[in-house]
């Protein structure tokens, strides 16, 4: 596991320094060891953080003749197969590094090669016989990878801030800004700068000679409504069951030590069973818990955590984002990593499931709502009418507009995102974005399916190919990479994905209760009271931290002229929510955090230590 970056210039020499300044800007993401590699305009390095093959995995590494060369990100779990493969047809290796086999399966295989990986990654392969920089990344995007093409070259990094030391330009992207505001996260490929994209998860970038050519290897399959010809449930059970219990066994492979985040869920709790089902020591397990009682998990994980120091929490991890990010519960995640890391290198999570077997309760509410699709289009435009008429406290303003919505997916993104109502009144007008799936197919094709998909189907897809790749899993990455901590996720595993994909709807989503199939594979290792446990989100307490231990930071930071004086936000409604959650009328807590750390972000970019001369501008 490390952190990567680099670039190739197309008119000048590359630079060490520049390779070194980047990947010192990733120190936390691999602390254990460092390397660089120059060949002409291009630049490549890493830092790494020891996992597999600790004497001889030094990075950059190179084939036989030197002419091909790689910095990788990740761990490749069947990467003795792959090994054995390529030795068969004379590949001849230098290490027991994973990373070596990347370099030799692209030599026998090119891009191709991508399909017969399995595991996350994100890696760099300069090709100096055709003088060309191979881009890659893991199907789920668990790795991160930012690139900017610029006139002067391609600039890539496993951080925002790679890029930024580079000097690639920070122009905010407005269109992006307008994503956050309706998700709380900006998805794949955007960022919030103009210049910087991501490379799309299952997809590949190749740059040669000033000309991007991009690819994609993996799509995530579509949740089907019935069943595969032949299928039975009770095939299905035994099929989910000994997918999981492989994709946890080849996870747990390391030469370092290793555990698991347990959160007290279904999730997390079935793959620590397995673990301990298959390991021959006790699983050393990590939770966190709160003083105030509802966001306790530690009646199930028995594990104990003091109240930390919000605000220093909030300031020390705001800048490994590098962008605007409002997923509140990436401040336990960083205490987790932060505990989990004084005893172990890597830790297994259970993160996944709820996308590939439909654990989210905005699936059974989607389904409760079903019964609207034939509501008269006419009836519904009434009842959202009705609803900008209503005065925006009044009760049942935000369902009557969701009802209007006109049909499942729009109703999805109506009752689970910012309410339109809110926005509206908080935002200026050229700050919204229409919260309708037409608009959001147009802007991300690769998140939306077609109407004729159904809504349990649209609503799956989306959720793992936006929300987990742009939420989720980039909050896992930053808060344990931070605490220099590896976190694998099991149910993510692809192979698993795809089998979770054949299994119907009606067989993970039954009785009003989700992930039913599951249950029904793993559920004989758990304990019965935690099988009947209402779904309990990692979540932490801001509604109290922000009327007490962060009440003044919050106010100084959203209400500051600088903040304001961006045009984007009403101030006068922007009081207005502020004011109501110090009273306890109503919890903004949610809304809040989204807006602190946008102008915490701000308040980042504005500092004159981003506007030195930009050194992939300058010709030097």
């Amino acid at each position: 596991m490390c952190g990567i970056a680099g670039f190739v210039h197309l008119d000048q020499p590359a630079q060490p320094a520049l390779v070194q300044a980047m990947c010192d800007e990733i120190r936390h993401r691999g602390p254990d060891d460092e390397g660089r590699y120059v060949d002409g305009g291009c630049g490549i390095g890493m830092r790494r953080l020891s996992i597999i093959d600790l004497s001889t995995g030094h990075q950059p590494i190179s084939n036989e003749d030197g002419s091909v060369w790689i910095v990788f990100n990740g761990e490749i779990y069947n990467y003795q197969e792959l090994r054995a493969d390529l030795m068969s047809c004379g590949h001849k290796f230098q290490t027991a590094s994973d990373t070596e086999t990347l370099v030799h399966l692209y030599e026998q295989e090119g891009v191709d090669g991508l399909k017969r990986l399995r595991g996350m990654f994100a890696f760099a392969i300069w090709d100096a016989r055709q003088n060309r920089l191979l881009l890659a990344r893991d199907r789920f995007g668990k790795k991160p990878l930012y690139y900017a093409v610029l006139p002067t070259g391609i600039y890539f990094g496993s951080e925002i801030s790679c890029l930024r030391q580079a000097g690639v330009p920070l122009e905010t992207d407005p269109e992006a800004l307008r994503l956050y505001f309706q998700f709380n996260y900006i998805p794949d490929p955007l960022t919030a700068y103009r210049a910087i994209r991501r490379v799309p998860a299952g997809c590949w970038l190749t740059y040669q000679r000033g000309a991007v050519q991009q690819g994609r290897y993996w799509q995530m399959p579509v949740s089907v409504a019935e069943p595969a010809a032949g299928l039975t449930h009770a095939e299905a059970v035994i099929h989910v069951r000994q997918k999981f219990d492989e994709a946890v066994h080849i996870r747990m492979i390391a030469d370092v030590p290793l555990g698991a985040f347990l959160s007290g869920g279904i999730d997390s709790s079935s793959v620590v069973a397995s673990m301990a089902r298959q390991s021959p020591e006790p699983v050393k397990t990590f939770s966190i818990g709160f003083e105030e009682s509802r966001f306790n998990e530690l009646p199930y994980a028995r594990m104990v955590a003091e109240r930390p120091d919000s605000i220093g929490i909030i300031q020390k991890f705001t800048k490994h984002f590098g962008e605007p990010f409002g997923d509140s519960s990436a401040i336990p995640t960083f205490i987790v990593s932060e505990f989990a890391a004084r005893h172990v290198k890597v830790a297994l999570s259970g993160d996944g499931g709820d996308e590939l077997f439909g654990g989210y309760t905005s699936l059974r509410r989607a389904q409760s709502l079903s019964p609207l699709d034939h509501v008269p289009q006419l009836l519904r435009l009434l009842m959202s009418s009705i609803s900008a008429r209503l005065p925006y406290s009044a009760y049942g303003k935000n369902f009557l507009h969701m009802i209007g919505r006109r049909n499942g997916l729009d109703r999805y993104f109506a009752f689970n995102y910012a309410p339109y109502h809110m926005r509206s009144r908080l935002l200026r007008p050229e700050w919204m974005m229409p919260a309708e799936s037409g608009f959001l197919a147009r802007m991300l094709p690769h998140c939306i399916l077609p109407g004729e998909a159904g809504t349990l189907s649209q609503i799956m897809y989306w959720e793992a190919n936006a929300n987990l790749t742009g939420d989720m899993l980039v909050k896992v990455d930053r808060m344990s990479m931070a605490n220099s901590l590896e976190v694998r996720c099991p149910l993510l595993d692809h192979e698993l994905a795809e089998l979770a994909a054949t299994i119907p709807h009606a067989w993970k989503i039954a009785g009003g209760q989700g992930k039913r199939i599951l249950l029904d594979a793993l559920g004989d290792r758990l304990p019965p009271a935690l099988l009947n446990r209402p779904k309990w989100g990692f979540g932490v307490p801001l509604a109290d931290w922000f009327r007490g231990s962060l009440r003044e930071f919050l106010w100084d930071h959203v209400t500051a002229a600088q903040f304001l004086d961006r045009g984007i936000v009403s101030p006068e409604f922007l009081r207005t929510l502020l004011e109501e959650h110090d009273s306890g009328r109503r919890d903004n807590s949610h809304w809040l955090w989204s807006l602190l750390v946008l102008a915490l972000w701000f308040q980042e970019i504005a500092q004159s230590v981003w506007h030195k001369a930009p050194p992939c501008a300058s010709g030097r």
